[in-house]
């Protein structure tokens, strides 16, 4: 499902962006670069979603020896449902998580979150090298 982004009506819903990469207010997270997932290679997405939960796990999951952050975003464009998340692995949408290909703006960082255990967070990537060694993709563009 598409969702055209009519700020009035989402003024009150939040959106966040984990990861590593060092911005700055204003900046704008553009497609195009190397994907955090899979094989890496340039993506045609760019997600972000409306829970913190999910946010921190795609800071702890990105690619990197940068420093794990969140940042709230502001989508310039459409947004859709991420068809990673939704339905094939959760029904609905209950992850709040979103993509798209309009660039994202960077209107803050929350510096204080809390990481998941060190050992749910072995976990979560020793299933996500498994599921590299079977061939299966984190990301589906």
């Amino acid at each position: 499902m598409v969702y055209e982004m009519n700020m009035e009506n989402d003024s009150t819903v939040i959106y966040y962006h984990g990861t590593k990469a060092n911005l700055n207010i204003g900046d704008l997270i553009v497609p195009g670069y190397t994907s955090n997932y899979g094989q890496r290679k340039k993506a045609k997405y760019i997600y972000l979603t409306a829970t913190l939960e999910a946010a921190i796990w795609g800071a702890e999951l990105a690619f990197g020896d940068d420093r794990e952050r969140i940042y709230i975003v502001e989508p310039t464009g459409p947004i859709e449902d991420d068809p990673n998340l939704t339905d094939k692995k959760f029904p609905g949408n209950p992850t709040k998580s979103y993509r798209s290909s309009s660039p994202f703006k960077v209107t803050g960082e929350i510096h204080e979150w809390t990481s998941h255990p060190p050992e749910q967070l072995k976990m979560m990537k020793d299933n996500l090298t498994r599921l590299k060694e079977q061939g299966i993709e984190a990301i589906e563009d």
